[in-house]
């Protein structure tokens, strides 16, 4: 009866205490020397200091900090195309890597205009990495460019399973090419 009693209340006390936990607010700011800290309470002086926002849903996942921090600093814009085997490997090493990233279908005289705009030609895939491009697919230079924007390696995020886009129907010489039909 005793122990019974001493393990409900060890239990209800662990249950406050997640509780808590699970609503608690934590500051980043910088010090003197301009290196980031995090925790409950910025000293007095700190520069830049944020409020980021712990709690979490039942059952969602944390999103590591350091995959917080990339996405804020560096997010992943990745362009491609339908029917391109590239743009699929490309998607793949994103997905494998649980890295998450905006897509955008390019199919439209517009979005290639857009295309060359923002990567300099018309080259698919490309991605573009915080300020980085890197236009067409090497799966070396994809990674290279996904270490330094700081998103973690390959396994210690879950893998996603980000699918390509549905897009507009294609126009000129971007359109999907076709088996041709066999008559009988």
């Amino acid at each position: 009866m005793i122990v019974g009693m001493i393990v409900a209340r060890v239990l209800a006390v662990t249950a406050l205490c997640f509780a808590v936990v699970a609503h608690a607010q934590v500051y980043r700011w910088l010090d003197a020397k301009g290196r980031l800290h995090v925790g409950d309470a910025p000293p007095p002086g700190a520069r830049e200091v944020e409020a980021v926002s712990v709690a979490r849903t039942a059952g969602e996942p944390a999103e590591p900090y350091a995959l917080q921090l990339a996405r804020k600093n560096n997010p992943v814009t990745l362009y491609t195309t339908p029917n391109c085997p590239l743009c699929d490997q490309a998607r793949q090493l994103l997905n494998a890597r649980g890295v998450p990233f905006s897509e955008k279908s390019i199919v439209t005289n517009e979005q290639v205009q857009e295309l060359v705009r923002v990567v300099g030609r018309n080259a698919l895939p490309s991605i573009v990495v915080g300020t980085k491009i890197q236009d067409g697919f090497a799966d070396t230079l994809y990674e290279a460019m996904l270490d330094a924007a700081g998103y973690p390696k390959i396994g210690v995020l879950p893998a996603r399973a980000q699918q390509q886009p549905a897009s507009e129907v294609p126009l000129g010489p971007y359109a999907p090419r076709r088996a041709p039909t066999q008559s009988k």
